[in-house]
């Protein structure tokens, strides 16, 4: 069996006075997962904004200007991540947020483990704030990391909204799908959180959602979050009926933790209940045409007008009703 033992953080954004308490925060939270024996810590999206408040409350205040204080401060906040990894001897996803790339910007999530840096996954789908307020646009395609916890992937927010980024990850290996969010309102957390889900039913595996929570409305990009996090897998023979293997309560900071068996996706793909991996395929086979059926009038029935209307009483047969005697 190949045990994984995974913490996904419900993150809140506090205000740092300076980068020794944003320091000492964040080693806090990485010290209790350790002490859950988590193997796998994923924080959330945009939760690198909290950086911002380290420029004051005028720069906090400016999109513009929260974006290059985070930038000024990114490089410390990975050396900080890949120093917890180290020490620790964890695989941690840390918060994600704007990175330079060139003369563009991404919104960059970066993955540590016991050795130092693996890799980065950016933002594949831009949401409408990110397009029309900010100028933050997409990476340029996926990667899959192959550790030594087993195979991950990366869908940060919106991406886990669409099937085929996933699908693809899951096609060339990934048995954990990771989904940090930063949503404003219970709608938005809902979509990644039945993204995720569903992602977790088609692909036959594990998927995280981590989510910012509470308010900070210091930084008007992330002033309200709301979310739960979670730890899915397929509702399959040796998985939770309803899928849920962990889930944390509505806005309530703290880490979800769960151990899920990766050799359970494997089986799950070659002999599950349903093989849902396995049939993907077929799925264009069968839309590939679509025909369209059309109604005849003379199939078109209609109904009486309400009695009010036509000035007549319709009359309904009264419902067989049979009640047992409690025993």
């Amino acid at each position: 069996m190949r045990h994984v033992t995974i913490a996904a953080a419900a993150y809140p954004l506090d205000w740092a006075e300076d980068w020794a308490a944003y320091e000492a925060k964040t080693r806090a939270w990485v010290q209790m997962a350790a002490l859950k024996q988590a193997d796998l810590l994923v924080f959330p999206e945009y939760a690198a904004m909290e950086l911002a408040s380290l420029g004051g409350a005028e720069v906090a205040a400016d999109l513009t200007r929260a974006v290059t204080e985070v930038l000024y401060h990114r490089a410390a906040m990975e050396r900080h991540f890949e120093g917890l990894a180290i020490e620790f001897g964890l695989y941690i996803l840390a918060p994600s947020g704007p990175a330079q790339d060139g003369y563009d910007l991404r919104n960059r999530a970066v993955l540590f483990g016991p050795a130092g840096r693996i890799g980065h996954q950016d933002k594949a789908i831009m949401t409408r704030f990110e397009r029309e307020d900010w100028t933050i646009g997409p990476g340029r395609g996926l990667t899959l990391f192959d550790t030594g916890i087993g195979k991950i992937g990366i869908v940060i927010c919106y991406d886990s909204e669409f099937p085929l980024l996933s699908r693809a990850l899951c096609e060339a290996g990934a048995e954990i799908l990771l989904a940090p969010s930063c949503t404003d309102a219970a709608s938005g957390y809902n979509r990644v959180r039945i993204g995720a889900q569903a992602r977790a039913l088609e692909n036959q595996c594990v998927t995280v959602q981590a989510p910012v929570v509470g308010l900070a409305p210091w930084c008007p990009a992330v002033d309200e979050n709301h979310g739960a996090a979670g730890i899915y897998g397929p509702p399959d023979a040796g998985w939770p009926e309803d899928g849920v293997i962990a889930r944390g309560g509505y806005d309530e900071p703290g880490w979800v933790v769960a151990t899920v068996d990766l050799d359970q996706v494997t089986h799950s793909r070659r002999d599950g209940s349903v093989l849902l991996f396995q049939h993907w395929s077929e799925q264009p086979l069968q839309a590939v045409q679509i025909r369209t059926v059309a109604e005849s009038p003379s199939q078109i029935l209609t109904l009486p007008l309400n009695s009010a209307l036509s000035g007549r009483k319709e009359s309904a047969p009264a419902a067989s009703v049979r009640v047992s005697p409690m025993e």
